[in-house]
């Protein structure tokens, strides 16, 4: 199939082209339903989360993530709209870091820093589908080698990722990766929400946010860690207990607000990393009582309000995409850990697998 899918689809696995690259390789999307009509689509490209169709408390569909009606849009958005990120989410600050002894550099791609893995990021990959699965949960699983020297990381590194979507209204995404040498790995999904739909007029900032977190990382002017774990209490950070975004978002009597021009920090869940995903962040939209919880294996979310979206970008319902029209939550390893010791550590060493279980769950509330 040739062109966007009917909604809603019979449950399964559907596999069609996207489009494809200049250098004319296809690009080809997997769009997987369940029995509740609900349906999640990912494309090869950047193995990407290009669509969610979720229903409201009414049982109306909308799509509830942001992105491109075709491949073009994705070419030139320099925004990560539903990308895999790798091999490091977030910043590494002046694109260096020290491992074994070596100093390693990736080109610098936000200011003075590395961001998402360096200018040709996983985001920017041809991912291969590997395999499709119809029942009794439809998947679809994507591999992606990573040579030695990519970016400037060492190590060739083989990774994958697979996005299965329950009948219970679960996208389940699990990241895993090995290495032939000791390398850094930090991957996360970064989808844009608004579920009030995502042509819906208005922004995202009406969104209720639960962020179960004491801490946050607080930033210098570039955007990276200082090292410190600032404490939530009596700050615009405190999304301990459900809060609307615009409550705060724009509130610059915080220095951290007027930094990240609204939110764009990593929230502190757990200091380690678990076996189980836990939750992270429950978002809700009040008018169409759509709930997503965010669950995770890593410690820390990256809470993005969708500060720098400029109105260069048109989505798929045609709606221009601009400052607030949707916000990222990304479970992953805190930012810049390679240099911030106290943070923990990315390594991946020859005989580990690297493990990230993302699970994206929709319900409705009344």
């Amino acid at each position: 199939m040739t062109a966007p899918l009917p909604a809603p689809l019979p449950p399964g696995a559907h596999r069609w082209l996207f489009g494809h690259l200049p250098d004319g390789r296809a690009v080809e999307a997997v769009t997987l339903a369940n029995a509740r009509a609900m349906s999640a689509t990912v494309l090869a490209y950047g193995a990407t989360l290009q669509a969610m169709i979720v229903p409201d408390r009414e049982g109306q569909l909308a799509d509830v993530t942001l992105g491109f009606a075709n491949l073009a849009g994705y070419l030139a958005q320099t925004a990560y709209f539903g990308s895999s990120i790798g091999r490091v989410a977030n910043r590494i600050a002046g694109g260096r870091f020290v491992l074994d002894g070596t100093e390693y550099r990736v080109p610098c791609n936000n200011g003075p820093n590395a961001l998402h893995g360096g200018p040709d990021g996983f985001d920017k990959a041809l991912w291969t589908i590997v395999e499709t699965e119809d029942t009794p949960t439809p998947f679809v699983r994507l591999a992606h080698t990573s040579p030695d020297g990519d970016q400037g990381f060492p190590g060739t590194l083989q990774a994958s990722t697979e996005y299965a979507l329950s009948d219970d209204g679960r996208l389940a995404i699990t990241y895993r990766a090995t290495t032939d040498r000791p390398t850094l790995v930090n991957l996360t999904n970064h989808a844009y929400w608004n579920l009030a739909g995502d042509s819906a007029p208005g922004d995202a900032m009406d969104h209720v946010l639960t962020i179960p977190a004491a801490h946050f990382l607080p930033t210098d002017e570039s955007a990276i860690p200082t090292g410190q774990f600032m404490p939530v209490d009596a700050t615009p950070f405190d999304f301990r207990q459900p809060r609307p975004i615009d409550a705060s978002v724009n509130d610059t009597s915080h220095a951290q607000i007027r930094i990240g021009h609204g939110y764009d920090h990593n929230w502190v869940i757990a200091r380690s990393r678990s076996e189980a995903p836990r939750l992270l962040a429950r978002l809700a939209h009040p008018a169409s009582g759509r709930v997503l919880e965010v669950h995770s294996t890593e410690p820390g979310v990256q809470f993005y309000s969708g500060n720098f979206l400029d109105s260069s970008a048109v989505g798929k319902g045609g709606k221009t995409y601009r400052r607030g029209d949707g916000i990222a939550l990304e479970p992953q390893m805190f930012p810049d850990t390679p240099n911030h010791p106290e943070f923990g550590a990315i390594r991946l060493e020859p005989e580990e697998e690297y493990c990230h279980r993302i699970v994206f769950a929709f319900c409705t509330q009344g």
